[in-house]
């Protein structure tokens, strides 16, 4: 009894050590791993992104519950072509194309408008900068009211600026995703991106400029 509790430390330990192993591995390293036959790096691939698109996902579509259930549909989508992805490309990329396209088939079968929450809002951005800041939850409450009435002047100005706008709204200034990593997520080549992140930035701060009076 006491050789078989210690045979199972033992293989708990090793266990351990290869999850964490695992942990320490880059994207498509754990791709292979699956490849190979070992499922654990496919959970370790969701561990590492399941939250990271949830929120993208919750920004495009408004809806969280709804959100959750199409991040886990990309999940299986990932899993059943992990054979075919590229692996000369970014798995991060591939797997943001997939929700996003998810999340635009969504849009399309809804009749309400989408939308994207945010929490704050600097008045000024650089082309690489990232505008719009999540709330500080240390926050005095009059900053805290300031910052709830932001972000409901945000939201009403996000959800109208076109679909297509949106999209690279959101991947720029909230998830800060390169202009590279946006144009393959959409589709777009480099100058679509720029000048349709453009246009979204000047319409936002028309849309947003009365409310903040």
């Amino acid at each position: 009894m006491v050789q078989a509790t210690a045979r199972t430390q033992q293989a708990l330990r090793a266990t351990i050590a290869t999850r964490a192993e695992l942990n320490a591995l880059p994207d498509s390293s754990l791709v292979q791993e699956h490849l190979n036959g070992e499922s654990r790096a496919f959970e370790v691939l969701v561990e590492r992104y399941q939250t990271r698109l949830l929120n993208f996902v919750y920004r495009i579509i408004g809806d969280r519950e709804r959100a959750e259930d199409l991040v886990q549909e990309a999940f299986i989508r990932i899993h059943r072509h992990l054979g075919r992805f590229d692996r000369s490309k970014k798995f991060s990329t591939w797997a943001y194309t997939i929700a996003s396209n998810l999340a635009k088939n969504e849009l399309r079968n809804r009749s309400r408008s989408p939308l994207v929450l945010f929490t704050a809002l600097a008045p000024q951005w650089a082309d690489d900068d990232r505008p719009l800041e999540f709330e500080d939850t240390g926050a005095q409450p009059d900053e805290a009211f300031r910052q709830r009435h932001l972000q409901d002047a945000v939201e009403q100005s996000v959800a109208q600026l076109p679909a297509h706008h949106r999209d690279v709204f959101v991947l720029r200034e909230l998830e800060g995703r390169s202009y590279e990593e946006i144009a393959d997520i959409t589709r777009c080549n480099l100058g679509t991106v720029k000048s349709r992140l453009n246009r979204a930035r000047n319409a936002f701060a028309e849309l947003i400029e009365p409310q903040l009076r």
